[in-house]
């Protein structure tokens, strides 16, 4: 295989809802460039992009899978995508890496939600966007209604390059209304029959034409200037206007193909040769100082690695883009992330599972290599001349937990090395060991998608695992003023322990002003304020700690003791055990003994104090609550909404975007537990949401009561154990 400069190379992310067939036009294209000799089937389990064995399983795209194919001689690198929702990292993760997107429209349905979520990410990374209309031979299919629905989400910027002149089971036929010619296919699809347009097609193909001669010139003011004085452009200038277009994304072009039959295939492969943007056409990528890296087989080499994959037998392999200079076999190369040294034994560019050694990548080319050191997900490899960090990727947040555990405890560690393992694999897996709920969380995309996980772990892995219930971190706080005062007295021989501390807590809210006195009873307290510490606790919200001790009753350097004494106490709230925030405690008054007061004897004398006054100040839990969007086809906007309302969800708004209901709502986190699963029942799978941490609220009443008793419940059961 020959080496390619940088204006030889394209980087193109096939994208879709699921089902659209990205996997089945993936093979089509590997055939058609001569990489395969025949076209693999998801139904026989042998296609290039699925080969992991959990792929197999389920018939799902799980992750991206690169291959090559080389085009009129250009080479073309792309990125089959997953289409679920549950696995979007693959998607984000291929588009950032990539220069174009083609995203697959399945004939049967049109747009889907899964298609606008793509969409959305498109629109993010500014990424130029082609749209295939695919499986239109499905008796389904009615391709007009998918051009109107297309125009009115994504706006007149779609523009036909080509139509079918039927669909069904006897589509064979389409108009190409660039080349303004005929492609007529035998059942075995493949290479097609090229002739003129009949004359019934002429008047239709025409009129599309005229729309994409004045799409194509809007892009360029010479090319509109022409269009003016002609009103027609040449082949040449046509594409030039669309490559222009595509950059600046004022245009998306619309081509047909039937995948399943290879049809089409071909001549969309000449359009993504001759057409489409190079790497160097489009904007360059900044590295972590903001500085722009341009892909120039010149410059200094940098490599960053996008993705890694475990397979049987050989371990890691490592997916990178060369983001500037060349990378050659047997390069010596620095971890610009973990400063390990790295050399890059044999480098290969990819077909899925296959592999083919070359000896020199240049920028904007994607390869990768096997048996690394110490790189992982994310990292960058420089040469000596090169300074480069990349961090450009930004995942989703997670909308689906599980409580995860090894059945046998004697696996714990096997558990945790290997979920940190196929963390690599999929970043958008998130793993936390829960100090808080003392419980290990795994995170994801949703219900699937952690599913996936557990297959593997069990399948791959040979680990029992098992899914709960996570818990859900609740906050304890207090609504209206209280005082105490401890006491500690311990003898035992020797020095003794003695430490009373007089302290008022009271409801701390961001800009309060400083307390002058308090008034209890018909007592006054008056605040002589000695010292004011703000604490941001790690977990969220304040302590205000104020010392107010006058006349020498408590030393100063026990002071820092009270503190920790009240911080411990925080630390497990005495309604449940969760954390406290967002308390302003007033230490006025106390004693202490020449001999006998030490730092502990306060430490215990505050956190015994505190807990009496928290439970006399009005104790309430709070419960975190998420800003929750939900993106709904109309039809079911009825039963999304009363599901949310049986889930304690308020209602904030409603809107429509691009063809869908947008609606916006806030949500307790314990409400969403499920929520994934419910959603894809109530809408057959074609309605998709995202969650945003908002803020901490009171619970109602009646749920703080169910909680404290739970609480007490599990107290009593660990006592006995």
């Amino acid at each position: 295989m020959r080496v390619y400069q940088t204006n030889e190379i394209k980087n193109i992310a096939l994208i879709g809802a699921s089902g659209s067939g990205k996997t089945t036009l993936a093979e089509s294209m590997l055939y058609e460039a001569g990489i395969i000799k025949r076209r693999g089937s998801i139904e026989a389990k042998n296609t290039v992009s699925d080969y992991f064995p959990v792929e197999l399983e389920y018939g799902y795209s799980v992750f991206p899978t690169v291959f090559h194919v080389e085009w009129n001689k250009k080479k073309l690198n792309v990125i089959d995508c997953p289409g679920s929702d549950d696995f979007v990292g693959g998607a984000i993760t291929s588009l950032n890496v990539t220069d174009e997107a083609v995203i697959l429209i399945n004939g049967q349905y049109g747009p889907e939600v899964g298609t606008q979520n793509n969409f959305r990410y498109t629109e993010k990374l500014k990424k130029p966007v082609i749209f295939l209309v695919n499986q239109l031979d499905s008796e389904k299919c009615d391709f007009d209604n998918i051009i109107s629905s297309m125009k009115d989400i994504y706006s007149e910027k779609c523009v036909q390059i080509q139509y079918p002149i039927e669909t069904g089971p006897n589509f064979h036929s389409l108009i190409d209304v660039l080349l303004m010619k005929r492609y007529t296919w035998k059942p075995e699809g493949g290479e097609p029959m090229i002739d003129d347009i009949p004359a019934e097609e002429m008047d239709k193909a025409m009129e599309l034409h005229k729309a994409l001669v004045e799409a194509a010139a809007e892009n360029d003011e010479g090319l509109m200037e022409k269009f003016f004085e002609s009103e027609t452009l040449t082949e040449d200038e046509l594409r030039e206007g669309i490559r222009k277009g595509l950059i600046t994304r004022s245009i998306f072009p619309v081509f047909c193909v039937c995948a399943g039959k290879d049809m089409g295939v071909r001549r969309l492969m000449e359009f993504l040769g001759n057409v489409v943007p190079f790497v160097d056409e489009m904007p360059c990528v900044h590295n972590t100082r903001g500085e722009e890296v341009k892909p120039s087989s010149d410059g200094p080499t940098s490599i960053y690695f996008f993705k890694t994959g475990v397979e049987p037998h050989i371990g890691e392999v490592s997916y990178f883009k060369v983001m500037s200079g060349s990378v050659k076999t047997g390069d010596d190369l620095t971890n610009a992330d973990r400063g390990s040294k790295e050399r890059l034994g044999q480098i290969y560019v990819c077909a899925g599972a296959n592999r083919i050694p070359v000896d020199q990548l240049n920028a904007g080319d994607i390869g990768c290599t096997v048996k690394l050191k110490d790189v992982k997900t994310g990292n960058t490899l420089n040469s000596k001349d090169s300074e480069n960090k990349f961090d450009f990727i930004k995942y989703p947040n997670a909308k689906y937990s599980r409580a995860i555990r090894a059945k046998n405890a004697q696996d714990t560690e096997k558990l945790m090395a290997a979920i940190l393992k196929m963390r690599q694999e999929d970043p958008t897996w998130i793993f936390e060991n829960s100090k808080e709920l003392r419980q290990t969380i795994i995170r994801g995309q949703g219900e699937f998608h952690l599913r996936t996980l557990k297959w593997r772990l069990e399948n791959n892995e040979k680990l029992a695992v098992e899914f709960g219930e996570p818990r859900i971190p609740y906050r304890e706080t207090i609504t209206k003023k209280a005082k105490a005062e401890y006491r500690h007295k311990k003898q035992s021989g020797g020095a003794g322990q003695f430490g009373e501390v007089h302290l008022i807590v009271e409801p701390y809210a961001e800009g309060m002003p400083d307390p002058v006195s308090y008034n209890f009873n018909g007592q006054e307290f008056k605040v002589n304020m000695k010292g004011k510490e703000v604490k941001d606790l790690p977990w969220g919200g304040k302590l205000v700690f104020i010392n107010s001790v006058v006349g020498g009753a408590i030393d100063q350097r026990f002071m820092p003791a009270i503190l920790q004494g009240v911080m411990e106490c925080m630390e497990k709230g005495p309604l449940t055990g969760s954390y406290a925030r967002d308390v302003r405690v007033v230490v006025y008054d106390g004693k202490m003994h020449p001999v006998d007061s030490n730092e502990l004897s306060f430490k215990l004398a505050a956190r015994h104090a505190f807990s009496d006054a928290f439970k006399q100040a009005g104790p309430k839990i709070l419960e975190p609550i998420y800003d929750l969007e939900v993106y709904v086809p109309a039809d079911f906007m009825g039963d999304v909404m009363s599901d949310l309302q049986g889930r304690r969800a308020l209602i904030m708004g409603m809107d429509t975007e691009a063809g869908y209901q947008k609606l916006q709502a806030k949500i307790p986190q314990k409400e969403l537990s499920n929520y994934s699963i419910s959603l894809s029942s109530l809408t057959g799978g074609r309605a998709s949401f995202t969650t945003k941490f908002a803020s901490y609220e009171l619970v109602p009443n009646e749920i703080q009561s169910t909680l404290i008793s739970e609480h007490e419940a599990e107290m009593a059961k660990e006592q006995d154990e």
